[in-house]
């Protein structure tokens, strides 16, 4: 039996449906961890399809189309370099599993397959795969490893049977995606499992975007003690050989280098940095468009994208009303300039007059209300998806999660775009982040080095500058007790009753905050995807149907 071995943890951004590249992805980092001296190379959970697949595991030819992969690495192994344990989905008895295959010495040297299926949140594995047996561990140069999918770390009797039957190590290839505070809950889990079998931990998990979902890495090891020696960087891939010896009482891993813990707000962004990132060159956009209103939300957003795709390809375009201020054009004009993106103007001002004058037999004798505020949103609309369409660039959103709750945003108006890069991040937190942003350089990022907007964007009255001297808190109750109400709504679903006597808030405040959320379902079953940042994101996570009578305690 084997002394000593070596390690890799590949934290890999695989791309969903490139089966190919994928598999180019997996050989260049086990040539990798050759020329490293690697005995073994470990990748995340369903690396070979990208994750989630979803429905494309229904379809028999890209199925084949992993298995021509899986076989073609496999043969690769026959070379005396590293043995590959691969995340992937696979058939066995006309039943499709999420598996991890160990390839070695030129075959397929075992298929592990995935115990506990997720069906919360944003997952639904129970429909597309179907549940293997607890497994028992796989011997792999001499080392028995115990080899866990992702969520069978989460309960503890399939590392409790890998444990009873001989295993050395536990092994687990991960897709898990970003939320908040989820790093230490992952962790919490991980040390659960050592602690209960005292084997030491290895946790391999993909990083990049996916649609809604972003990977976050953060890989680690820990050793039978509990001790964290290793973590690798969160947002970026990366490849880490990690040294293993055996002693009396067990495998122990050499002390490798362990990142550094983020804080909340740079969490976020990075997140949203990677998020959109990847959604924009995964899909092939050449760079996006948004409107630019001198605001805080737009700013931010624009912020990202220059972080995230480099100023060059990030398309600013100002769309003033007579209600625009002075301040406003100065702040947009001033964020273009910190970013060094493209800045233009189109006034809405001869679409407005052109809307009066259609529809000014209709509203003749009517006075004015959200109908005329809702046309210059859906004027500014048009105008981006236009400049779209002609030139390519995807439109982006810039509408936050306490205005998609509420509804403070315009169907087919400032909700027009291709991705809503603030659409799970409360006002409070785009505050938050903004001033996170002005005073640092995220690591990775394409976008100045400096503040990314005036102070003013941050400390002025948010308005949305559709009539004279609007403001937000006219329409809605001050964000920090807004946003705190939607928090308790959201995430931790608490009853309204609940949330009045904790917090103390007036409870016609709170049943109109409710009233509110559950009046705006339908524009958001509408509105663009986005990326996901807290527990509970709109879309897979709360679905709650448009036509609602219930008005039961809630």
């Amino acid at each position: 039996m084997a002394e000593t071995l070596r390690i890799a943890l590949a934290q890999l951004n695989p791309v969903v449906g490139d089966v190919v590249g994928n598999a180019a992805r997996v050989r260049a980092a086990r040539a990798q961890a050759a020329a490293l001296g690697a005995d073994v190379l470990v990748s995340a959970e369903l690396v070979l399809s990208g994750y989630p697949p979803e429905d494309l595991i229904y379809r028999a030819a890209f199925m084949d189309a992993v298995e021509e992969q899986v076989r073609a690495l496999a043969a690769e192994t026959a070379d005396g370099g590293p043995a590959l344990i691969v995340g992937s989905p696979w058939r066995k008895d006309g039943h499709s599993y999420n598996a991890a295959l160990v390839l070695d010495g030129g075959q397929i040297k075992a298929a592990v397959l995935k115990h506990h299926l997720p069906n919360y949140g944003v997952f639904d594995e129970i429909r597309v795969f179907a549940s293997g047996p607890h497994p028992g561990p796989v011997e792999v140069r001499g080392v028995r490893l115990g080899i866990m999918v992702c969520e069978d770390m989460w309960y503890p009797d399939v590392a409790e049977t890998l444990a009873e039957t001989g295993a050395e190590l536990l092994v687990i290839p991960n897709g898990s995606p970003f939320e908040l505070d989820k790093g230490d809950e992952r962790l919490s889990h991980a040390a659960a499992r050592v602690r209960e079998t005292g084997l030491p931990l290895i946790y391999v998990n993909q990083v990049g975007g996916q649609d809604e979902l972003v990977f976050d890495g953060a890989s680690f090891v820990l050793d039978p003690d509990c001790a964290l020696r290793h973590r690798a960087p969160s947002w970026q891939e990366s490849l880490t050989v990690t040294e293993w010896r055996k002693g009396p009482s067990g495998w122990h891993c050499t002390p490798a280098a362990i990142a550094a813990e983020e804080t909340r707000e740079e969490q976020v962004y990075q997140a949203m940095v990677l998020g959109l990132r990847d959604y924009v060159g995964k899909n092939g956009f050449p760079g996006v468009i948004l409107g630019l209103s001198g605001g805080i939300d737009s700013a931010l957003a624009a912020a990202v994208a220059a972080d995230a795709l480099g100023a060059d390809r990030v398309w600013s375009v100002m769309m003033p009303s007579p209600y625009t201020s002075d301040d406003s054009l100065e702040d947009a004009a001033e964020v273009a300039r910190l970013l060094g993106c493209r800045l233009d103007t189109v006034n809405i001002i001869p679409a407005m007059t052109a809307f009066d004058q259609m529809l000014g037999s209709f509203f003749s004798g009517l006075p004015s209300d959200i109908t005329e505020e809702n046309l210059q949103s859906r004027a500014r609309g048009v105008s981006l998806m236009a400049l779209s369409n002609k030139f390519g660039p995807m439109v982006l959103s810039t509408g936050n999660k306490s205005e998609m709750s509420t509804g403070y945003a315009t169907l087919y108006g400032d909700m027009c775009g291709g991705y809503a890069v603030l659409k799970d991040v409360y006002k409070t937190m785009v505050f938050a982040v903004s001033r996170w942003r002005n005073a640092n350089v995220p690591a990775g990022a394409l976008g100045p080095q400096g503040a990314v907007m005036p102070e003013r964007v941050i400390t002025k009255p948010p308005t949305a500058e559709l009539r004279p001297d609007q403001k937000d808190e006219d329409s809605l109750p001050p964000y920090p007790v807004l946003d705190d109400i939607l928090e308790r709504l959201i995430e931790r679903r608490q009853h309204l009753s609940e949330i009045v006597a904790q917090a103390g808030y007036d409870p016609a405040v709170v049943e109109r905050v409710w009233r509110l959320l559950n009046r705006a379902e339908y524009k958001r079953r509408q509105a663009p995807p986005g990326v996901k940042i807290t527990r509970c994101a709109f879309g897979r996570e709360r679905r709650y149907p448009i036509t609602n009578a219930y008005i039961g305690p809630r």
